[in-house]
């Protein structure tokens, strides 16, 4: 067995999918959840998610020869803090946190170094929806999973989380965390950023009711990752500023460029952006996505 007993703090959507797809395969024995809502370990709990819970991070990783944190990264800071003198010496901390440069520094001034056990990760998988009940086991199934080494962590620890998320299904790669940041501010973050903004917008306009109430299938599927938890989307801001404003900075002058097109009528120069987004999307995204790996 992997995981004799795994740490799962918070208990929502990717702490909860991660338990039942290790369950799946037989590779975790005891699971203790921690957070602060009582009713949603107490779901977990009568799920089968979880074997039992408290709400103090000490209690919670005693023992534990795996620690996943799945708190949304403003929270990231108190967690480590709290963990720090309660964990056993070898004991192996991940997280699932979609900025990583953040979780780097919070772990550092948490422990004052990087422990030999701390493997930042980021799993790119999820759903607009939230919680424990929102958890499946196939949710890492042929779905990435990014780790980045920080040059402190054991070959031992790294391998563990490896094996993990492989045991779940998922394709394990690695980055710098530089190189994460950037990625993911422009895959990830960048759209997230034009569903919220899109949807405000809207609601913001004279007709809104109307526009929202003959909304083709286009704009529900455009739009379905702004029903994300906004609170975890503001620290991903926050945490990811500099690459994120880069990245928002750039869209922002090809959107010009486009309304400029627009407003002259520029057929021709139009259908070449057209063209070439499509030719782009069908050649990368959809042969990822239709790839046997």
């Amino acid at each position: 067995m992997l995981i004799r007993r795994l740490a799962v703090i918070g208990v929502g959507l990717i702490g909860g999918s991660l338990v039942r797809a290790l369950r799946a395969v037989g590779e975790v024995g005891e699971v203790v959840g921690c957070g602060r809502g009582k009713p949603n370990l107490e779901r977990a709990l009568e799920l089968g998610v979880i074997d039992r819970y408290t709400h103090q991070i000490e209690e919670a990783v005693q023992d534990a020869d795996l620690v996943f944190l799945a708190v949304p990264l403003g929270a990231m800071g108190q967690a480590f803090r709290s963990m720090r003198d309660h964990l056993q010496p070898d004991a192996v901390i991940t997280d699932g946190g979609s900025a990583k440069a953040c979780v780097v520094e919070a772990c550092r001034d948490a422990f004052g170094k990087l422990p030999p056990g701390f493997v930042p990760g980021h799993p790119i998988a999820g759903t607009e929806q939230s919680g424990v009940e929102a958890s499946f086991a196939e949710l890492y199934q042929n779905r990435r999973v990014i780790l980045t080494p920080t040059g402190f962590n054991s070959p031992a620890a790294l391998d563990k989380v490896e094996r993990m998320w492989r045991l779940c299904g998922a394709e394990v790669t690695q980055m710098t965390v530089e190189h994460h940041d950037e990625v993911l501010a422009a895959t990830s973050h960048l759209p997230h950023m034009l569903a919220f903004s899109l949807v405000d917008t809207l609601a913001g306009m004279k007709e809104n009711d109307e526009i929202f109430r003959y909304a083709a299938g286009g704009f529900r599927d455009f739009t379905r990752i702004a029903s994300s938890n906004p609170v975890m989307w503001r620290d991903i801001c926050v945490a990811n500023k500099k690459a994120l404003g880069r990245v928002m900075a750039y869209y922002i002058d090809e959107m010009k460029a486009l309304a400029d097109a627009v407003n002259r009528g520029d057929a021709d120069h139009l259908q070449e952006i057209f063209n070439r987004a499509k030719e782009v999307r069908d050649r990368y995204i959809d042969g990822i996505l239709d790839s046997p790996e």
